[in-house]
């Protein structure tokens, strides 16, 4: 029996004023009471009790450890409580990874809205592609767009990423717009190497998504440095529309083959398989998942 289990006892036992009564409030036997007793005065080395046939009183020694547990155990009830809150109430911090370009463009527009409704959970974003820090537990949950294979986080879908394919006027102007999906093997790419491992773009003909592969010159684990690259004129590349926008937008990105782009890219959040989620992690799940959210 270890040694808090052995003060419970003991409290009880003073409590009820019987080794009997004790057993029954805890719903242990008699002699398991009788021997954690027995234990928790050999450890400290002084008798605790007086016992005869009709009463059990506390020793001088046993009333100063008694007193000193009534704070002990109102602190573990406390703790108790607070965890209970915890379990029930979104409060803490709450630790979110997301691409670069992806907090900005999505989470940036929305996380204000859960901030407001949880005014007790501090968010922490950290932007980054490793999802090993899931697994860890250095985070608790992470947006990620595109294919999951990782098998050791759940993994929740969230909305439809439309992709586009782009390239800067001054690219087009000098290479020249593909007419068709195949055109783009005598271009110049900027792929996005978490998507696929070879180098090939997705592209829907006929209702059917086919891979095209193509010529990389330069891959990346994230979009901002493919936009960005893009934008100068190194070459074409294919990202989620939403983090291209504002360069759409301006015309420093002009897009091409918009029919035959996929809707089949998806916004995820994965979080670690553990038996208990927190209140802040169930409540941002949810809020994710919400017309609020992302």
């Amino acid at each position: 029996m270890d040694d808090l289990q052995q003060l419970r006892v003991f409290r009880e036992v003073i409590a009820r004023k019987s080794f009997t009564q004790a057993a029954i409030a805890l719903q242990i036997s008699k002699a398991s009471v009788t021997k954690s007793v027995a234990q928790l005065e050999k450890d400290v080395g002084v008798r605790l009790l007086n016992r005869s046939t009709r009463s059990v009183t506390p020793t001088d020694a046993g009333q100063t450890l008694a007193q000193r547990l009534t704070p002990l155990f109102s602190l573990i009830q406390d703790a108790r409580t607070e965890l209970s809150d915890f379990a029930a109430h979104p409060r803490g911090r709450l630790k979110v990874a997301a691409p670069h370009g992806l907090s900005l463009s999505v989470l940036g527009w929305n996380i204000e809205d859960f901030i407001a409704r949880h005014p007790d959970v501090h968010v922490s974003i950290h932007l980054s592609n490793r999802d090993d820090d899931l697994v860890k537990g250095a985070i608790d949950v992470a947006l990620r767009i595109g294919p999951i294979e990782d098998r050791d986080v759940i993994v929740r879908k969230l909305r439809p990423v439309p992709l586009v394919l782009c390239a800067s006027p001054q690219y087009w102007a000098r290479r020249g717009m593909p007419s068709k999906p195949e055109d783009l093997a005598k271009h110049d790419v900027l792929t996005y190497s978490l998507w696929d491992a070879s180098p090939r773009l997705p592209f829907v003909v006929d209702g059917k998504t086919h891979y095209v592969s193509v010529r990389s010159r330069l891959d990346a684990d994230d979009a901002a440095p493919l936009i960005a690259l893009a934008v100068k004129g190194l070459g074409v590349t294919c990202v989620p529309e939403v983090l291209a926008k504002a360069h759409l937008g301006s015309g420093a990105l002009v897009p091409v083959l918009k029919d035959a782009m996929p809707q089949t890219i998806w916004l995820y959040a994965t979080y670690p398989h553990r038996s208990h989620k927190s209140a802040a992690l169930r409540a941002f799940l949810e809020f994710l998942t919400s017309p609020a959210g992302c």
